[in-house]
């Protein structure tokens, strides 16, 4: 079964349009959501949660429609988003009583074990707490309920290093139960190297590949020659480029390179090049 799994999903904000998305997410898998602000990221994520009305297509989560009774399939779910919406009042403590009463599989342990480990003070009133002090509580409920499914909208921001780390490691010890998945988008695009299975890559409203990370990072690599080297690559397993005085720096296809010095490439790399050619 897939986690998640999409179809033909379109959306319309005004000038802005998702269109005709399609990706799976399998079960027992960590995909990553890549692009840069305003490509749709948070908007795909809105709409699998049914937070927004979307214009056309499907989406199925853990096996359900998501307008069928979603509400059922919500307790299957854990949700940090961009901004941590707990009431600025309360703390902790008082959270996890609330959570108590509203998550039948709500495990109180595992909670505040998640505070000790990522040093969230229990008696601090949540309005006092920093941007990444939020995230780190929001990622303690989100993962003590019992959820199979955990997606995440920039969750690592705001984190220093260390607490980074963490987290990532929480989330990758989260799948080794192959019943759970994550979907996950970040702006650190080495988070995500360091922990996705499969990457999404989106680029205003449009999704321009969905695959295996390492099939990626297999299926091209960098290669730093001159202009009329480039050349005699195809045109279209050329994937970006840029010149200077010294040459030529692109990313391309390893299949159609063979016999030139290819340099492995970042995640990173792969989509800034692909945004500026697009």
């Amino acid at each position: 079964m897939n986690a998640i799994e999409i179809k033909n999903l379109s959306k319309t904000y005004g000038e802005f349009k998702l269109d005709d998305l399609s990706l799976c997410l399998p079960q027992g898998c960590i995909m990553g959501l890549v692009g840069e602000n305003g490509a749709g990221k948070s908007t795909t994520i809105k709409l699998i949660l049914d937070m927004i009305q979307r214009d056309s297509g499907t989406i199925s989560v853990l096996g359900r429609d998501n307008k069928d009774n979603f509400r059922l399939t919500k307790e299957d779910i854990g949700v940090v988003l961009d901004s941590v919406g707990f009431p600025e009042c309360l703390n902790a403590r008082q959270l996890n009583r609330i959570m108590k009463s509203s998550y039948k599989n709500w495990d109180e342990a595992q909670f505040f074990g998640y505070l000790n480990k990522l040093n969230v003070p229990d008696g601090k009133a949540f309005k006092e707490f920093s941007r990444g002090m939020k995230m780190k509580l929001g990622i303690a409920a989100a993962m003590s309920h019992g959820a199979r499914l955990l997606i995440l909208d920039e969750a690592t921001s705001g984190l220093d290093p260390v607490a980074r780390d963490e987290v990532l490691d929480m989330f990758s010890e989260f799948t080794r139960d192959e019943k759970n998945s994550v979907l996950i988008s970040s702006h650190i695009v080495s988070d995500l190297e360091k922990i996705c299975d499969y990457i999404a890559f989106i680029h205003r409203g449009r999704l321009m590949l969905c695959e295996e990370k390492d099939v990626l990072l297999e299926e091209y690599g960098i290669v730093n020659c001159r202009p009329e080297e480039l050349g005699r690559i195809p045109e279209g397993a050329v994937i970006g480029r840029r010149e200077s005085a010294y040459g030529v720096r692109a990313i391309v296809r390893r299949c159609a390179a063979l016999g030139m010095q290819i340099s492995p490439v970042t995640l990173e790399e792969l989509f800034v090049f692909m945004v500026k050619e697009a």
